[in-house]
């Protein structure tokens, strides 16, 4: 779906931004790709979805290369949530989603009012004007433009942004069932949950080089101590012991009465993410 070969970009003589990355997402694939302010991670995003021009090495979409490829048939096909919400704020959802369908051949449409219902817009805001939206119901609408055209190949930029944790879970549910029909997704995000949940596989990108890729659980299993934490109660007291998976297969050298639980201290994935680019994701 998408190929990516020593893609490099500069803002200027000085300014490198991208310093010739490689990667490619696959068909029906959720890829989040991460990384903290300034890492090139909206670059590229941008280069991808036919914004930013003027890049360096190889990109293709759909097996067609970038550089090449100027037809509105072409970008017909991608669906785009950016970070923040690209409404017009005089306009009603229902007239901002039935203008941004009219770019759209209308076999390729959905329903608007079945997406507004999907995405738990409150009816009563239908037809309000987006100004007088929260910023989480302005997320909503917005999510409901990139899905209008029925896209194959999806890029979501902070899809959760502004939600409260019951819209996320929405979200989350909602990009899983588009995985499900085959769309591609491309997501970007500062959290941690949502790729770890959603992704296939990640990215991780810092100073325009991806310093690792590979699905969540296989980059927690690689950077983890394998150490395992066992709770237990001794004589009426609760203690805790901490040791290594191998010790565990031996024996458990302790005395207890009754094991309460027993947790992995494996990383979070922005542990992981922390130990191979030094930096946090905001």
């Amino acid at each position: 779906m998408i190929e990516v070969k020593n893609l490099t970009f500069s803002y200027g003589k000085d300014k490198q931004a991208l310093h010739g990355l490689n990667f490619n997402v696959e068909d029906g694939e959720i890829f989040g790709f991460l990384g903290p302010n300034g890492s090139g991670k909206s670059t590229t995003q941008k280069i991808l979805t036919g914004i930013l021009k003027g890049h360096g090495g190889e990109v293709s979409l759909f097996g067609k290369d970038l550089k090449e490829v100027h037809t509105q048939e072409f970008f017909q096909k991608i669906g785009v949530l950016f970070e923040f919400p690209y409404l017009y704020a005089n306009l009603s959802a229902v007239d901002n989603l039935n203008y941004f369908a009219s770019f759209y051949p209308e076999e390729q449409l959905r329903d608007v009012e079945e997406l507004l219902t999907m995405l738990e817009v409150k009816k009563d805001f239908w037809k309000k004007p987006v100004s007088s939206y929260s910023k989480g119901m302005r997320q909503r609408v917005s999510m409901a433009r990139a899905l209008i055209s029925n896209p194959k190949l999806l890029f979501l930029d902070e899809p959760t942004s502004g939600l409260d944790p019951a819209g996320a879970v929405l979200f989350r549910k909602i990009i899983g069932e588009e995985r499900q029909k085959g769309t591609t997704v491309f997501l970007t995000t500062h959290n941690m949950l949502d790729a770890d949940l959603l992704c296939d596989r990640v990215a991780f990108i810092a100073g325009g080089n991806i310093v690792a890729l590979d699905t969540p659980g296989n980059l927690k299993e690689k950077n983890s101590d394998h150490r395992i934490v066992i709770s237990y109660l001794y004589q009426g007291k609760r203690e805790e012991q901490i040791m290594g998976t191998l010790e565990l297969k031996d024996s458990m050298t302790f005395a207890y009465d009754e094991i309460i639980s027993i947790h992995s201290q494996e990383p979070t994935l922005e542990d992981v993410f922390i130990q191979y680019t030094g930096r946090g994701l905001s």
